[in-house]
């Protein structure tokens, strides 16, 4: 078992580079203009164009309209879309890329029935319900319980370095985003809680794997 890390927010190549040398997967880029870590679709192509092969870059959109999303994807290189609005799944699945849908709920056990509406994404990605709010928040969800979805489950939602251990136990999803959890600021990662954050994961698939080997 490997769980995978995404890290999203991403605003500048330095973090973009310190969070792919820690062994980051996937980077998140956010084009929802009414957040701290939102940059434009050209600002991330320069970051995009600048990172080594083998990393997946992701779009991140929110309740954004067809020409909107199209002109991100003409700009920003984009490997996949996620849409963490109310958008559905007709709308997500018209675009040349796949997608992930994020879903925000108060409990794990809630995205049973919320993922039968998104046949075609990739993976669901789950964060915390906050009134009024698309995701960055910190808050984190209950991980109590075990949803029973075949999609692969990507797990937000206020993780940090000191909690992401015990939602992979509990939840055990095939990767893990954060973004807040490893921030000085807003918009700006701290390279330390990064490595703090990837070795929790690691020793966490570690010890899991060690437990099902013994088992």
């Amino acid at each position: 078992m490997r769980t995978r890390v995404k890290i999203c927010g991403i605003t500048n190549i330095d973090d973009a580079i310190a969070a792919i040398d820690l062994g980051a997967d996937a980077l998140g880029f956010n084009l929802y203009e009414p957040s701290p870590r939102y940059l434009r679709a050209s600002g991330i192509k320069k970051i995009v164009d600048r990172l080594p092969p083998f990393v997946t870059c992701i779009g991140l959109f929110v309740n954004a309209d067809k020409a909107s999303v199209e002109e991100s994807i003409s700009l920003g290189s984009f490997d996949l879309l996620q849409f963490h609005g109310d958008e559905t799944d007709d709308f997500c699945r018209q675009f040349s890329r796949p997608f992930i849908k994020a879903i925000r709920v108060k409990r794990i056990t809630e995205i049973d029935e919320i993922a039968k509406a998104f046949p075609s994404c990739k993976a669901l990605l789950v964060d915390a319900l906050v009134d009024g709010k698309f995701g960055g928040t910190g808050e984190s969800l209950n991980w109590d319980g075990a949803p029973f979805v075949t999609k692969p489950i990507i797990l937000a939602g206020g993780l940090t370095p000191l909690n992401v251990s015990r939602a992979i136990q509990k939840v055990q999803p095939f990767s893990v985003d954060v973004s807040s959890g490893v921030e000085c600021e807003p918009g700006r990662k701290d390279k330390y809680l990064m490595q703090s954050f990837m070795n929790a994961v690691r020793s966490t698939d570690t010890e899991i794997s060690n437990t099902e080997v013994v088992s």
